[in-house]
């Protein structure tokens, strides 16, 4: 199934796939993609299936969709292009088996030699990260948050919103919305990602939370 991902800087704050006939970008609540800032119009473009092509079209935005740096009107989009709506990069990423088909080759006709016998090797899946976000006061003080997602956001939107992104090897956080930036460690966060460690203490919104890496 195709899909879009969401970055700003670099860091990934949503991943949709895209399972709807049609998918709709914009600061308003109802959007199937919600993103709540100024410079994105409430309706801002919507992302249609015609058979396995999806076409992006800008909504009569205020500052335009742009994709691979070019502002369009609508346009079909091909695997990896990047859609530009105003500090937001949204990557779309076709369907594995479309994209799978259009590349084969057949070719009945030709001699395939057998493969020689290779023992088979388990493969030793890789330890996964685990981590958790544990609210310290506030009305939902003791609540742990499985962080389980790649990208995890917390805060109210709004007001103070940070993203928590899972990598192979560790757990960044960075501010994504509203004038309070969260504080680690006593240290505003900005939308450079810092990296967060166990134990780590998190002010959001007047709420204090604890990092717990396991």
């Amino acid at each position: 199934m195709p899909k879009v991902v969401v970055t700003i800087d670099g860091i990934v704050i949503k991943e949709v796939e895209l399972s709807k006939e049609r998918t709709t970008l914009g600061r308003r609540p109802y959007n199937d993609i919600v993103i709540e800032n100024l410079a994105i119009s409430g309706e801002h473009l919507g992302l249609t299936k015609l058979g396995n092509q999806v076409v992006v079209e800008d909504l009569n935005s205020t500052n335009g969709t742009y994709v691979n740096g070019k502002a369009v009107k609508k346009q079909v989009l091909q695997n990896a292009d990047t859609i530009e709506v105003g500090k937001y990069k949204i990557r779309f990423e076709a369907d594995a088996s479309d994209e799978f088909e259009k590349t084969m080759v057949f070719k009945p006709r030709a001699a395939v030699p057998a493969a020689p016998a290779i023992a088979a090797v388990p493969a030793v899946p890789p330890a996964e990260l685990r981590g958790t976000i544990k609210v310290m006061s506030g009305a939902a003080a003791g609540r742990e948050m499985p962080l389980t997602k790649i990208v995890t956001t917390v805060g109210k939107p709004g007001i103070a919103v940070a993203a928590i992104t899972r990598r192979p090897h560790n757990f960044l956080v960075h501010h994504v919305e509203g004038a309070d930036q969260p504080m680690l460690n006593g240290v505003p966060v900005g939308e450079q990602p810092a990296i967060l460690k166990h134990g780590d203490q998190i002010v959001l919104a007047g709420i204090q939370m604890q990092f717990l890496q396991s």
